[in-house]
């Protein structure tokens, strides 16, 4: 099996080359280019008449039986987060959530047919959390951080908490010439102190979150000293006397300021597997996928009963263009599925403005066999080829249902070889998971 799959790796390597033929076949015809696809549009919602035909087909189809593949640690983990998070969700709501009944394991409770917002992994402790929780957690996590390692505690703070990029390159660069004067010049006793008034830190570092922090972990201290030839006194970082045995170290905090990155919690694709449905195209949406407020969101909802006559109205192209750049604006996130030949629907959670090549990843990496050349059609039939383009550009907003296609040739020879094949093409921990829609 492994040597046939590596043949027929190795030929579509070959056929990629060219458009091709077989030597013992006569010529073919080379096909008729795609015609010039239209600008992209920002996607409307399915008509009632598609939807019920997508369910009337897809009510046709056989599902086939598969054997229940073993589960593994990660399908375990996936399994416990998705049940925290739906008796997060529950909570919220005031009620709890279902249980499974374990004398019917083939009716489990139905999974919604969206999700219940948006959620991100923390990257310091791996906890994924709700959109709106995410900043907390990301303090208390880096408050936890500071009781083993203050410094590199105190430097997350500043390089992630202070939002203008520009404001933190000009504090960072101004503590980094603080610590080389004292490196450089440890027998200046002017350079270890730092007046908290001078107007270079109270615009360049004062403003920074975290930015004291850093000064208490790397060795200063407050103080109240007079001011010379005045009974005034003013407030000081003076470094203590044993950091000037450890210049080093001083050095090396140094350059840890300057080559620290931001930490930003990772969206969490909350990746699911759903059986064939005829609710696959039905999409049920929290407002965590909006860039409005609630009341906005409801004007948006009736303002849709007037599309088809706004639609009918002579507008200029500036007009258009305007519309559809804040038609873009209005989604942070989108929610993606993409039903395989098989019917089994992959969904995913993703920022609006991700190119699709990320789409194209994310199927990849949910394939077992990870090479077989596929396309992505979207809504209409139309083939989502330019991967550079970001979703709300392609109209894949702020939901889309997506159909994946194999390479017909490629596939061809496979059938042809009459070597049994999986009867899915997805992982076998993912089907261990697999959901209903309901």
């Amino acid at each position: 099996m492994r040597k046939f799959f590596q043949e027929i790796k190795a030929d579509l390597k070959f056929k990629s080359a060219g458009p091709g033929q077989k030597l013992s076949e006569p010529s073919r015809a080379p096909k008729e280019k795609p015609k010039a696809e239209a600008a992209p549009r920002p996607r409307q919602g399915p008509t009632d008449e598609a939807q019920m035909a997508a369910a009337a087909a897809l009510a046709r189809m056989e599902l086939k039986g598969k054997a229940k593949p073993p589960s593994s640690q990660e399908a375990i983990r996936n399994q416990v987060r998705k049940e925290l998070m739906a008796e997060a969700a529950a909570s919220e709501k005031g009620i709890s959530a279902d249980k499974e009944d374990p004398a019917f394991p083939d009716t489990q409770a139905a999974a919604r047919p969206s999700v219940s917002g948006v959620y991100f992994t923390c990257p310091l402790t791996g906890a994924v959390v709700r959109r709106d929780q995410k900043e907390k957690h990301m303090r208390e996590a880096i408050q936890l951080y500071s009781s083993t390692d203050p410094v590199a505690a105190s430097i997350l703070e500043i390089h992630t908490f202070n939002k203008d990029r520009e404001k933190v390159r000009v504090g960072v660069e101004t503590v980094a010439k603080y610590l080389d004067n004292i490196y450089l010049h440890p027998e200046e006793e002017k350079y270890r102190k730092i007046k908290l008034q001078n107007k270079v830190f109270q615009e360049r570092i004062n403003c920074l979150e975290g930015a004291h922090n850093f000064f208490q972990a790397v060795g200063f201290e407050t103080r109240t000293l007079p001011v010379p030839g005045q009974e005034a006194t003013e407030e000081y970082y003076v470094l203590k006397e044993e950091m000037l045995t450890r210049l080093e170290d001083l050095k090396d905090y140094k350059e840890q300021l300057l080559s620290s990155e931001p930490v930003r919690p990772q969206l969490d694709r909350q990746l699911c597997v759903f059986k064939p449905s005829p609710e696959a195209a039905r999409f049920e949406l929290p407002d965590d996928f909006f860039n409005l407020t609630a009341e906005e969101i409801k004007r948006e909802q009736r303002l849709r009963t007037e599309a088809v006559e706004k639609a009918a109205m002579l507008r200029t192209r500036a007009m258009r263009e305007k519309e559809e750049q804040r038609e873009m604006r209005k989604y942070n996130y989108t929610l993606l599925r993409v039903r395989f030949p098989d019917g089994y629907i992959l969904q995913g959670t993703f920022y609006a403005r991700e190119p699709v090549s990320v789409l194209y990843s994310f199927v990849r990496e949910a394939l077992r066999d990870d090479w077989l050349p596929f396309e992505l059609l979207g809504p209409g039939g139309l083939k989502v080829t330019d991967e550079n383009l970001a979703f709300n550009e392609c109209g894949l907003v702020p939901s889309a249902l997506l159909t994946l296609v194999w390479d017909t040739a490629v596939m061809s020879d496979i059938q042809a070889s009459g070597q049994e094949q999986p009867a899915s093409p997805l992982k076998p921990e993912l089907l261990s998971r697999v959901q209903t829609l309901s």
